[in-house]
């Protein structure tokens, strides 16, 4: 690898043309630039310049040898300029959380996705754990979490609640049905499902037992299939409120009247230390304002 400085240098005396005028503009000394020449000329291995009384001439090699250190500084110079911006609609954001959470939050993102011609926004629907650790190890720079992960090489952010709902077909009748009349409906299981009843059923309906007890009547990981079934009346299931909001038909369901309501956590992450640039803010700005909707009462 060639000294940057001695390139600098050689660059400059092959526009100079004299070690006089060389010096003053680098703010050197004649010796100094002569050095600066001749260890690069050891360093290539042939002579770059000709002396030719008081004016020097480029030798072949030395052409050459400034046509790629002016290639170099150009690119550096580029990479420079790119490394020092930082605009809110320019270059790559990537976010991870739940299927459900995620499926809102595209919504929210997309119009300014569109209008940014430079932003690239990546959202990854996946599992609490892979998004903690994606985030912890730089590949995504956000991520949504239903718990503090307590990690050193995390800042995390409680930013609110999400409702977890009891989800019915809209022909189910009661708003409030019991357990038998759930048994009879089937539940709609799902990766989270299990977790998700042994936090809302204790509570809200007598005789629960435990999540293994219920009646099944399928299992779909897709978050757009699982309303899909209770909408078409296949039994019932219980989701976050984002997986209600996010589900198109959402209006073919009705949502249990639970007399203790029950919600989960919802946590903003980040890189511990990590100065976040400005194309992340706007998108934590608008995870932030779907956490406090989703915390809201329902329309």
């Amino acid at each position: 690898m060639l000294n940057a400085t001695w390139l600098e240098t050689f660059v400059t005396l092959a526009e100079e043309a004299s070690f006089t005028r060389t010096a003053a503009r680098l703010n050197m000394t004649q010796p100094g630039v002569s050095q600066h020449l001749a260890k690069l000329e050891a360093a290539v291995g042939v002579p770059l310049v000709q002396r030719i009384g008081k004016t020097i001439v480029l030798t072949d090699a030395g052409n050459a040898l400034r046509d790629h250190a002016r290639v170099r500084q150009a690119e550096e110079q580029a990479l420079l300029e790119r490394i020092g911006e930082d605009r809110p609609d320019v270059g790559a954001v990537g976010i991870g959380a739940s299927g459900s959470f995620a499926t809102v939050l595209y919504r929210r993102l997309l119009p300014h996705l569109v209008a940014a011609r430079e932003l690239i926004v990546t959202l990854e629907a996946a599992p609490q754990s892979r998004v903690i650790e994606a985030v912890a190890a730089g590949r995504l720079d956000l991520g949504v979490v239903s718990r503090d992960p307590r990690q050193t090489r995390l800042d995390a952010e409680k930013i609110g609640v999400e409702n977890l709902c009891l989800a019915l077909p809209s022909g189910a009748g009661s708003t409030m049905p019991d357990l038998e009349e759930l048994q009879e409906m089937g539940f709609v299981d799902h990766p989270d499902g299990p977790a998700y009843a042994e936090m809302v059923m204790p509570e809200n309906f007598d005789g629960f037992q435990s999540a293994q007890a219920l009646r099944r009547r399928g299992f779909v990981n897709q978050i757009s299939q699982i309303p899909a079934l209770v909408a078409a009346g296949a039994g019932y299931t219980i989701l976050p409120r984002s997986g209600i909001d996010g589900f198109a038909g959402s209006a073919s369901l009705q949502i249990a009247a639970l007399r203790h309501p029950v919600h989960q956590e919802l946590w903003l992450i980040r890189r511990a230390g990590r100065f976040l640039p400005t194309r992340c803010l706007w998108a934590m700005a608008e995870i932030r304002s779907l956490a406090e909707e989703l915390h809201a009462p329902s329309a």
